[in-house]
């Protein structure tokens, strides 16, 4: 997983400052709407709406876009859309799993974006839980080591995140990752804040039970195809069971 993790984390910074910025902001913008519109507007009652907040906050979406995003899902102001969610299943090159989430309001669009990905870079999609069983429902939280002015170590984060029910830590370089069940993972959000350390997301994620381990011409292949569903709008994550070596992550770049 640290190697998939890694390749995330560093495209999802690089995504902030290049021409995917926009694509970025209007998913994170539709996180909020989507949360404020199953929970309510209130950030403090509503911990999924927090986080899709701070999130959006990380990226640099600005505070006006956030507040209205908020307000359009709650219903206190007019515009929102109506958000549907749908899962894909299916397979990347060399038989990596992969599951695709999207959000839209146009459901045949989203299924031939998917469609057309998949059969243009090397996929194909699958039947309804033929992959999503390769798949746990996990707390994912992500954090910079450096944090105001000091360099968290590892035994610095599982002593603020273990009792609160943290399952692993992962060093990603430059970052860490905390994994813990779905169900634990406002508790070791907020044991986070407790302890003063500073988080970059904090989200319920699809981590997979079993990896499947990539050269760098598989790498070049399944990077390919995420960069192209990603393109859609209508797609919001795409998770997949390939890990990568550090070796590898640095011949693809």
């Amino acid at each position: 997983m640290s190697g998939h993790s890694k390749w995330a984390t560093t495209k999802h910074k690089k995504a902030v400052i290049d021409s995917r910025r926009a694509k970025l902001f209007a998913k994170l913008i539709k996180n909020i709407e989507v949360a404020a519109r199953t929970g309510g507007g209130d950030l403090a009652g509503n911990p999924t709406l927090y986080d899709a907040v701070q999130k959006a906050k990380k990226s640099s979406v600005p505070n006006d876009n956030i507040e209205r995003a908020v307000k359009r899902g709650s219903g206190a102001e007019a515009g929102g859309a109506d958000w549907q969610s749908i899962t894909y299943e299916g397979y990347g090159p060399n038989g990596v799993a992969m599951l695709i989430e999207c959000l839209t309001d146009n459901r045949n669009r989203a299924a031939a974006d998917v469609r057309t990905a998949m059969s243009r870079n090397g996929g194909s999609l699958a039947d309804p839980n033929s992959v999503a069983y390769l798949f746990n429902r996990k707390g994912v939280i992500v954090l910079s080591k450096e944090q105001d002015g000091r360099t968290l170590t590892e035994d610095d984060l599982m002593e603020a995140v273990l009792e609160a029910g943290a399952d692993e830590v992962n060093d990603l370089g430059e970052s860490f990752e905390v994994i813990s069940e779905a169900s634990d993972l406002v508790k070791v959000r907020t044991a986070l804040q407790e302890a003063g350390i500073d988080y970059e997301s904090a989200d319920a994620s699809f981590v997979p039970s079993m990896t499947v381990e990539l050269d760098a011409e598989g790498a070049n292949k399944i990077f390919r195809l995420i960069d192209a569903l990603e393109d859609s709008d209508d797609v919001q994550n795409v998770y997949a069971n390939f890990d990568v070596s550090d070796e590898v992550m640095a011949q693809v770049g």
